[in-house]
């Protein structure tokens, strides 16, 4: 993902350079930036709200990361990286603070920006799979563990190509027509993501209820450990995370349908209030609740019909699991 949307983001750029609106440059591009033809954000960029988001954003990847080297996880690494990238897109609009007109600085900040969550997402996809396994109910799942994640992580890259494709039609635009075209197919991957999403919110929603109802003694697994360290701590930040993806999905589809130009688009507090900041928690509640200390690695996975539903998990220093498997 970074590999491609650092090359979208060069392609842009040289683009941009080669083209642009045959338009006056106005005298003073901070005095009237709505009106301004060259501001493609309708507005100069808040430094305060840019360094606020910027460094929240970050911090959360670097502890993140150092999450992995200690409880491991690595699955969770898509997410990690998109905070990475979405941070240089954050980052970016301390550039067009300075330079309002900048379009190369424009299109860096909102590639990085849009496409980024595609990995918070797949994240999210990958984790419902992995915490299926560990307690041994993929049998409540509506599509079995192994396959929710292939599922839907396909259908996160495909959503995650249709919206570059529509950056790069709108990006190589040189009339308002072609503009109008590549902004549809976006809104299209953005549309398809939610739809996607929405879907895999229920099915977690139903795997959740079918383990409590069935499982009872999968649900108090972990019932005389502190809260914090109970997997319904880790359900219920995965929870908090699909609802601010939804938020922010919900947001960027109702922006594109009133366009580039429209009054959502122009407008920073929503900006930040319904996508940064969703988005944020969305990554962020996997601090307190780093999935490596819930999940362990599992090592020689069973074969055939049972794999889904009784996988084998080691045992390491931070949790003490002991697993003890009775004849049916």
């Amino acid at each position: 993902m970074l590999r491609l949307l650092s090359f979208l983001a060069a392609i842009a750029v040289a683009h941009a350079r080669q083209f642009g609106p045959q338009l006056p440059h106005p005298a003073n591009p901070f005095a009237d930036p709505k009106n301004d033809p060259y501001n493609p954000l309708g507005y100069i960029a808040s430094d305060t709200l840019t360094a606020i988001a910027f460094s929240f954003v970050l911090t959360s990847a670097i502890v993140q990361t150092f999450m992995m080297r200690k409880w491991g996880a690595w699955w969770m690494s898509c997410m990690v990286i998109g905070e990475y990238t979405f941070a240089v897109g954050t980052g970016s609009r301390f550039g067009l603070a300075r330079q309002p007109e900048s379009r190369p600085i424009y299109i860096v900040e909102y590639l990085f920006v849009v496409l980024s969550p595609c990995a918070f997402i797949a994240a999210d996809y990958v984790l419902l799979g992995r915490l299926a396994r560990h307690l041994n109910a993929g049998q409540h799942l509506l599509i079995r563990p192994s396959r929710i994640m292939i599922t839907f992580v396909v259908s996160d890259i495909t959503t995650f190509l249709i919206q570059a494709a529509g950056g790069g039609v709108s990006i190589g635009a040189n009339t308002p027509q072609q503009a109008k075209t590549g902004s549809n197919i976006f809104l299209a991957g953005l549309a398809i993501q939610l739809v996607s999403f929405l879907t895999f919110s229920a099915i977690f929603v139903y795997f959740v209820l079918r383990v409590h109802k069935f499982e009872p003694q999968a649900w108090t697994r972990d019932a005389g450990k502190r809260w914090y360290d109970d997997w319904r701590a880790l359900a219920a930040a995965l929870a908090l995370s699909c609802i601010g993806i939804v938020i922010r999905s919900f947001y960027r589809v109702v922006e594109l349908t009133q366009g580039f130009q429209g009054p959502i688009a122009e407008n920073e507090p929503l900006f930040y209030g319904l996508d940064t900041l969703p988005l944020f928690i969305a990554v962020v509640v996997y601090v307190p609740f780093w999935p490596g200390r819930f999940i362990l690695p599992q090592v020689h996975p069973p074969v055939g019909k049972d794999a889904e539903a009784t996988p084998t998990n080691t045992a390491g220093e931070r949790n003490k699991v002991s697993t003890v498997s009775e004849p049916q």
